[in-house]
């Protein structure tokens, strides 16, 4: 009754983060090549076979980059908004490219994938719970502000992919010229160290297990912040923080974890919609 979770990378420099029960799995973004992905779980034990579907954020090239490889090597089905596809320029085989709406659960096999609209500077860019047997699994990252939409699914997940993306006096003292740090927190850009924690001591549900602390900046936050940060705040959470060099261990989530009641959810197969393809 588990799910199973590991990133793969998370940072500016590629995001891509593996979600699974025990039959089938999913890829949120492939921000890194298909020879990394391939590297990094074998050295997990975990099977690309498995992998049933690739569901993309939005277009920045930090989550698209290995799309195009790890489609035409393993034929996955990508699941992409009609405008994130159109933005992302990216030419695939449409037979293998379908669509998804904001709020309508797509079945992966036994796994309920649901979409939710996210403020960030971009097309069309959504956030992703996936669930299995009432335990739910959060993907939320590229943060501009932790938004309705977020705290409410927060709320729900046992586990969650959360931003803390960089320490604001970190930020306010770097070099980064003044656009690109107006960008970054203003509002459609990532969440800060602080406003991740705001949101994880008033929003944590009593029955979540563990937190991947994701898309650390890599000039203006320190991995040890973070961490100490979160864990003396914690309590029996779980806390990780995700590198943006290589892998995480694979956690299992639910499995003699007390769930929230269960939620009326539609469980009708969603049959998928060809979305417009180029190429």
């Amino acid at each position: 009754m588990s799910l199973f979770i590991t990133s793969l990378n998370s940072g500016s420099n590629g995001n891509c983060y593996y979600v699974a029960n025990h039959n089938e799995a999913i890829l949120v973004d492939a921000g890194i090549s298909c020879r990394e992905i391939d590297k990094r779980m074998k050295r997990l034990g975990l099977d690309m076979q498995k992998v049933k579907a690739l569901f993309v954020s939005h277009e920045h090239s930090d989550h698209i980059r290995g799309i195009a490889g790890l489609v035409k090597k393993y034929r996955v089905p990508v699941y992409i908004t009609p405008s994130t596809l159109v933005n992302a320029r990216l030419f695939l085989d449409k037979q293998l490219i379908f669509t998804f709406q904001p709020n309508v659960p797509v079945a992966i096999g036994e796994l309920m994938v649901t979409a939710f609209s996210k403020l960030h500077d971009a097309c069309d860019p959504c956030s992703f719970v996936v669930e299995y047997n009432d335990t739910r699994v959060g993907v939320f990252t590229d943060l501009g502000a932790p938004c309705k939409n977020l705290v409410h699914h927060f709320k729900q997940c046992n586990a969650a992919f959360l931003e803390s993306n960089y320490d604001e006096k970190m930020l306010d003292e770097g070099s980064y010229p003044y656009y690109l740090k107006a960008r970054i927190r203003g509002g459609q850009g990532h969440l800060s160290n602080r406003q991740a924690l705001e949101l994880f001591l008033l929003h944590r549900p009593s029955f979540m297990s563990h937190l991947v602390l994701s898309h650390l900046s890599k000039n203006n936050n320190c991995p040890d912040i973070v961490r100490e940060l979160f864990t003396r705040h914690s309590g029996k959470v779980k806390i990780i923080v995700a590198s943006r060099y290589g892998e995480t261990e694979v956690c299992q989530i639910g499995e003699s974890i007390s769930s929230p009641s269960p939620v009326k959810k539609v469980r009708t197969t969603i049959a998928p919609q060809l979305a417009f393809a180029f190429g």
